[in-house]
């Protein structure tokens, strides 16, 4: 059996980040619990890691905005979805400005 295994010295820098920013996004997402039919009741939420998540990946897309061209809109846009979703989905929202990467990314509403 051969495994289709790129040496990562062989994979584009656009890449390496875009795959990052996608286990970003996923891993928010699961923390807000958006892959459950009610994501108030799902037992993966955790709105402190999701906080977290989504600040890392907002740094990680302020930073290398620039190198991701036609990639930099829908992450940028998955982004702020979850800042939006993370808004809704907490008790006390965070005055503008202060929610989870907003430092990065500025006010999401």
């Amino acid at each position: 059996m051969q495994l289709n295994v790129r040496e990562l010295a062989d994979v584009p820098s656009v890449e390496v980040i875009s795959r990052a920013a996608v286990m970003l996004m996923s891993a928010a997402a699961e923390k807000l619990g958006l892959s459950h039919d009610d994501p108030d009741a799902a037992p993966s939420r955790d709105l402190d890691e999701a906080r977290r998540l989504i600040t890392a990946l907002a740094g990680l897309v302020t930073s290398a905005v620039e190198y991701l061209g036609p990639h930099a809109g829908p992450i940028r846009d998955g982004l702020q979805s979850l800042q939006r979703a993370f808004r809704e989905s907490s008790a006390v929202p965070d005055a503008p400005g202060q929610g989870p990467g907003e430092k990065y990314t500025g006010p999401v509403y």
